[in-house]
């Protein structure tokens, strides 16, 4: 046990509020370590040693929230008993229920430490590591007093449904407090609560899960990359609980979707094959095709073209697979025939196939529903022009891109931010060549900027 400095005051109002004696809790902590296979020795001693300040070592520190959750009836935090502040319980709990509640609190309470959250590389891998036997047993042994059933989880699904419309339309900033706060302080408490069977605990893990993803994709495209990865991160591990296959799988995805859209291919093509390991065979032909479609951009990023023009193919075979019904926690990024039209543009421009590129994006406008994904077809036209540009068309090149900021005006985006600011080196040079419409795009460009 590492000492603290003073004594635990939190932690002996928690144990005094739960009526409990520090014999009582040693008791519960015992009773839950062998619940994880820990046969622990913990005495009262112990406890007042906790309680005059010494930190509980290993997984100790998580059975003693447990406990205390468990008699009062609500989830109690490594934070809430001294044992952690805000920004260690958010790195360091293994419960991914009291995690994802964490973020939203920090989102709505504009945490310093979310908004400055790092994108790691070795984060990408995470799933790669995780072992979720541990945590699905303390989480199965709860108890808790509220009923879970179709009607909430429904809600949750109908709530991630219409921010996921608006956030097309309107940017990643739209919303974005409103969907942590509901996920902090009602859809992540719901998975505390008590199912009827095994069959609607997962499904509320997978929708918690796709709420969770969406707030990661919504920090995506502001450009808040280390609280989005933390999100992807949660959100897999709510999806484990759900399904261990294919939403899982799908979780992956996003996290190497991620780092391919930074160029950070590290971990990507390790972390695809292991998604689709885990989900061949187990899922739609559409959600299929979209996992082999992104284990095309890793191998393009990591320039290997034998192996992304194999998965090309591979993506293209799933999607004409498609007789199922697509997975609902896939169909939250569009219809697929125009994810893999444009993912395949991306890989293409990886291996400098230009021509190709083209033929991809203008194949993915006319998958994509041009009023209900604004936002995708704003940032395809902006590609669209960046291909056109480097076959040297460039009066193709302003018109495409002028359609592209047509689009994009209103939205709170750090994606199309990035995309305006890209095409400006180029049309500076437009300008100087006296190219058609470049002075009047500079200029559009310069305003939705500012």
């Amino acid at each position: 046990m590492a000492t603290r400095k003073e004594p635990n005051q939190r932690l002996r109002e928690a144990i005094s509020n739960a009526g409990w004696t520090y014999e009582a809790l040693a008791n519960a902590v015992r009773r839950i370590g062998a619940e994880n296979g820990e046969t622990l020795l913990t005495n009262k001693s112990a406890v007042a040693h906790w309680v005059n300040g010494a930190q509980p070592s290993g997984q100790v520190g998580q059975y003693i929230a447990e406990a205390l959750s468990r008699r009062t009836g609500r989830r109690i935090t490594l934070a809430e008993l001294g044992f952690a502040t805000p920004e260690e319980s958010l790195a360091g709990s293994s419960d991914p229920v009291e995690a994802v509640a964490n973020l939203g609190r920090a989102d709505v309470e504009r945490r310093a430490f979310l908004a400055v959250a790092a994108f790691t590389t070795a984060g990408v891998a995470m799933p790669l590591l995780y072992d979720p036997d541990p945590v699905s047993r303390l989480m199965r042994a709860r108890t808790g007093t509220a009923r879970v059933g179709a009607e909430e989880i429904e809600v949750v699904r109908q709530i991630t449904a219409v921010f996921s419309a608006a956030d097309e339309r309107l940017g990643g900033g739209h919303g974005l407090t409103t969907v942590s706060a509901y996920l902090a302080d009602t859809a992540a408490p719901m998975l505390n609560g008590r199912f009827r069977d095994e069959a609607t605990r997962r499904r509320a893990f997978g929708a918690v899960a796709e709420l969770a993803y969406l707030a990661g994709w919504k920090h995506h495209d502001l450009g808040h990359e280390g609280a989005a990865q933390h999100y992807y991160q949660v959100g897999y591990r709510l999806a484990v609980e759900a399904d261990p296959h294919g939403h899982a799988g799908w979780m992956m995805r996003a996290l190497a979707h991620q780092a391919l859209s930074l160029k950070q291919p590290h971990h990507c093509v390790a972390l695809i094959e292991n998604a689709l390991a885990r989900s061949a065979g187990r899922v739609d032909g559409r959600t299929e095709a979209l996992l082999h479609i992104t284990h095309a951009r890793a191998f393009a990023a990591t320039r290997d073209k034998p192996a992304a023009a194999k998965a090309l193919l591979a993506a293209e075979n799933a999607l004409a697979c498609d007789g199922d019904p697509q997975a609902g926690f896939s169909l939250v990024s569009g219809p697929a025939a125009g994810t893999v039209a444009s993912h395949t543009a991306r890989t293409l421009n990886d291996l400098g196939d230009h021509a190709g590129t083209e033929q991809q994006h203008r194949a993915a406008l006319v998958r994509w529903d041009a009023e209900k994904y604004k936002r995708v077809h704003a940032l395809t036209y902006a590609d669209l022009g960046d291909s056109l540009a480097a076959q040297a068309r460039a009066d193709e090149a302003v018109a495409t891109w002028g359609r592209a900021l047509d689009l994009m005006g209103g939205m709170t985006s750090d994606r199309t931010r990035k995309a305006i600011s890209s095409i400006r080196p180029c049309l500076a040079i437009y300008r100087r060549r006296g190219v058609p419409g470049a002075v009047d795009l500079e200029r559009r460009a310069r305003e939705l900027l500012t």
